[in-house]
This record gives structure tokens, sequence and C-alpha cells, in this order.
């Protein structure tokens, strides 16, 4: 999703340290926190780099008047409706002007911190010796749940993920220490000189095993409509199906970090690379025992989140606040990216069983469909995602007789959390999947199948889920692009060069998809 290029969430208004302040910080020096307006570039730098001055979205003094000097020559205006716009920081990042986090030029005193992660994926933790750590030069603390002022559970809606791991562990890559330095490759080094005892435990790594144990991190979910076992009885074919799909990394291009200052009066600075702020406030209150309003959060601009920084940017954050807490000086925890990929979760893995009735001209008489979705270890936003891709299982088509049936899977891998599509693809993919193989079974061309199936205008328009389609331009559409593209034509000439090729094949598709707006946070707040 698209994130304004500032958002910062402060209940108050503490007086920040400036950069050059001792710490454990006294009265601060300055009112403006490391990468404010001198280390972020100043206005002027902006005006050259940008274009405008001023910040956020709001035009500068520069753009306002060029906009009323365009409007008294009777020339264009500067508006941003029907204009192409540029990027506020479209120009400093391709200048590589543009500050990201590890940019900020940091305080006096910071340290820096990495993580010590549990090897297994389910075991009972036995003990931790961090001597070996504690002994390398530089090495300033091991943190771990014991130096937690607040809860020691994350403040998420389910209240079922550790800050650290405490007496189990629950996957390979989970957190369970911190090792603090002088600089952040002595930190790397050291934790990995740490020692864990860990008793191995039995891991559940499938959907179906954990679906064949009844091991969920949410309660199931079942949506029907009509009686679809009935409705795949009368139907004159019927078709059953399973498949997979896996899950995806993020790759955001700043990897997940934060920068955690402590200031007068147990109050805190935190800047973190997140799609959130408000639960990274919330959360970092939470773990320190103290309230939101002595939690200022700063996030100048991601380097890519794509879901990926929804929640999980909030336990960096949390972790490196602990950590400024106990030591009582700023701390950086910046993820190498071989961690990042084991510590943070990816898109869902989904697993489907399917069962579909349907005529001789390919429409659906009743569909019966199971949905396995690989949660990992805790609930994170599985259960809006799973929500979600119930609410797509139809795309664009009329499912008359259907009962859908999502089971959110507890598994000894990292929580799997918010993607773009957020379940929108893992719902769409199935019911594509299922009338691809109904136009196979009976011979005929996917399209015809697919126009056979849409959502009507007057009748066969209404949702599983009791959502009325309204505004329904896919039939005309489709026949519309079907006969610009010369689709019948190119499948004739596909099928003609198949049969004569033993090895290479083409392909050709028209798809088409109906993308539900709706957030449902609901099932899950």
């Amino acid at each position: 999703m698209n994130a304004p290029d500032r958002i910062t969430v402060s209940i108050t208004a503490p007086a920040v340290p400036s950069p050059n302040a001792d710490f454990p910080p006294g009265r601060p020096k300055g009112n403006q926190p490391p990468g404010g307006a001198e280390d972020r570039g100043s206005e002027s730098a902006c005006a050259d780099l940008d274009g405008t001055k001023g910040h956020g979205l709001r035009p500068g003094r520069a753009q306002q008047g060029a906009t009323r000097e365009a409007a008294e020559r009777g020339g264009p205006s500067l508006r941003a409706a029907g204009q192409s716009q540029a990027h506020e920081s479209a120009r400093a990042q391709v200048a590589g002007a543009a500050t990201y986090i590890d940019d900020i030029p940091e305080v006096r005193g910071t340290l820096h911190a990495a993580p010590v992660c549990s090897p297994v994926a389910h075991g009972i933790l036995r003990s931790m010796d961090a001597s070996a750590a504690l002994a390398v030069p530089g090495v300033r603390a091991v943190i771990d749940a014991g130096d937690i002022p607040g809860d020691t559970t994350l403040a998420a809606f389910a209240h079922d993920e550790p800050v650290f791991a405490l007496d189990t562990v629950q996957f390979v890559g989970q957190v369970i220490a911190l090792v603090v330095a002088d600089d952040v490759m002595t930190a790397r080094r050291a934790a990995r000189l740490v020692k864990l005892d860990i008793e191995a435990l039995p891991a559940v790594l499938s959907v179906h095993e954990a679906h064949a144990r009844e091991s969920y991190v949410l309660p199931p979910v079942h949506v029907k409509r009509g009686n679809a076992q009935a409705a795949l009885k009368r139907a004159p074919h019927q078709l059953e199906g399973r498949f997979e799909v896996g899950g995806q990394e993020h790759f955001y291009l700043e990897g997940q970090i934060a920068y955690v200052l402590p200031l007068e009066q147990n109050q805190w600075w935190v800047y973190t690379s997140t799609q959130h702020p408000g639960e990274v406030q919330h959360w970092v209150g939470h773990a320190l025992g103290v309230a939101s309003h002595a939690v200022t959060v700063e996030c100048r601009r991601m380097g890519g989140g794509f879901g990926g920084k929804e929640t999980q940017a909030g336990h960096l954050a949390v972790w490196a606040a602990i950590a400024a807490n106990k030591l009582r000086c700023p701390v950086k925890l910046r993820l190498d990216r071989d961690d990042d990929f084991m510590i943070t979760g990816k898109r869902h893995p989904f697993a489907y069983h399917y069962r579909a009735g349907f005529d001789d001209t390919g429409r659906l008489c009743g569909l019966d469909l199971e949905m396995l979705v690989n949660c990992g270890f805790s609930a994170d936003l599985s259960g809006p995602v799973a929500d979600r891709a119930i609410f797509h299982a139809d795309n664009a088509y009329f499912l008359e007789d259907v009962a859908i049936s999502s089971y959110r899977c507890k598994t000894h891998t990292q929580s799997h959390t918010a993607f773009r599509g957020f379940g929108g693809p893992q719902g769409v993919i199935v019911i594509e999947r299922i009338l691809g193989d109904i136009a196979r079974r009976l011979g005929l061309d996917p399209v015809d199948v697919r126009l056979r199936n849409l959502y009507g205008i007057e009748e066969r328009n209404v949702t599983h889920y009791q959502m009325k389609v309204e505004d329904n331009i896919l039939e005309p559409l489709i026949n519309q692009l079907a006969l610009t593209s010369a689709y019948r034509e190119r499948r004739q000439q596909i099928a003609a060069w198949n049969a004569k090729s033993p090895v290479i094949k083409k392909g050709l598709a028209l798809t088409r998809v109906r993308w539900c707006m709706c957030t449902p946070t609901a099932a899950c707040r």
C-alpha cells in the first residue's frame, strides 16, 4: 500500500536530545531529534530536491505561488486531480538524499543490538549461557525476558506472542535475547556465542498435520449458502481436487529496523520503519509499562513494506526499547537480512481441497471448499487474512450452493503476517483453478466456462456473504476484450502449435478480477 511520506504519532511533544547529547541524558540541549530538519536536509535542500518547500502533502509557498501565477496568466493550474504529480520524495530518492533510519546521525552513546535466535523449531528452553558473549570486548549486556518492565507478552489483539521466548521456543528464528554492544558487528558476532540448552520437542510443520491435530491459532470459520452437499449429489458432473500455494518473502529494500532514544521523565522517542506507527506506540508503551502518550513514534518513510511492516516492525521497536530502558541509552536494532528472513513472517501459505458439481456447460451447481491456512505459531493478522480469502473465493462468479471452511492452522514456523492482497490472491486463485479444471474436464474454452459463471445483473448478483454486486460490467468487458485481442483466433493458433511441439508449449488466458474492498478486521478485533 502507498503510505504518506511522513507519518508521526505523538500525543505529547517531549524535548528530544540533540545529536551531541551525552547519555544517560540530562536536560536535553535542543528540541530537534536526531534526523530532524538539519539531519534530514534543510528546507532549502528539500526545495532543491523535491521542488517544494514545506512538509508532508501540503504544497510549499513556491508551488502555491506558481499555481496563482498560472491562474492569472490563464494557463493550466497545478491541480492535483487530473494531473500527473511527482512523488514528494522522488528526486531525493533518485539522488540518494532521502533519509532512512540507518541514515539518521546517531546520538552520542548509541549502542547496537543483535538477536539471539532459536535454532530449534519447537522445544523447552532449559537455560542460556551468555558468558562467552559478555566476554567479548565492546559487549555491554545481554537482554532477555527478565529485563522487560511491563508485560512479557506483546500487546497484539490475541495476546499470544511473547516479547522474548520464555519457557519454550516455537520456531527456528524465535528471538530469545538481545546482545547489545558498541557496534553492530560486535553485537552480531557475540550473539552467535550465546549457548542455548533447548530440549527439542516434535514440531508441526505442515497444515495437514496441524489440521489433523486440531491445532489452530484461531477458531475455524464456516460460511455457507444453500445446501452444497445436496447440490453436489444432483449435479451432472463432479470434480474433486487438491492443491497448495506457498508463501512469499516481502524483501523490502530497507530491512526491519528501529532506533529508540530514552528522553527525560521516562519518555521515549522511537524511529521505526513501520506501516502502523500507532501500533508501535501501543506495543512499546505496553512492554515498558508506560502510558502511550510517553512514547513518540516517527516514521519519515519506509523502504518498502508490502504488509511486512504492518505488525512485525513493532517487534524490533519493542526489543530496542527494552534494551534502551535497561541500559538508559539509545539503542539501534537493524536485522541482518538472513536474520530478517528467519524471524519475520511471510505471505500465508494455503492448502485447498475442493469438490465441485457442474452441468454440461460448465456452470457450477455446488461447491464444497476447504482452506487450510498456515498461520505460523501465533495469530498476528491471520484472522483477517483468512477472512478475506473467504470473501474472495468467488472472485467474479456466482456461487449458489456453497460451503467454505477456513482453518487457521498453528505450525512451528514464523508467524505469518500481512502481505499485499491480504488474503485476496489466496482466495481468487482457488476459484480460477476450479473453473480451469472444469474447462479441461469438459473440453471447453476456459473463457466460455468463466462467462457462464459470472455474476448477473438482475439475478445471481449476491455474494455468498450477502453483498449485492453492483455496477457489473464484466460480461460485456470480457467479450469486448476477447474480440479486440483476437483471443479465440490466437487460441486456435496456439492449439495448432502445441499439437506439433512436443516440448515447448504456449498458452493464453483472459483473466478477470472482482476486488472486494472490505478489510475484515472486525473478525479479529
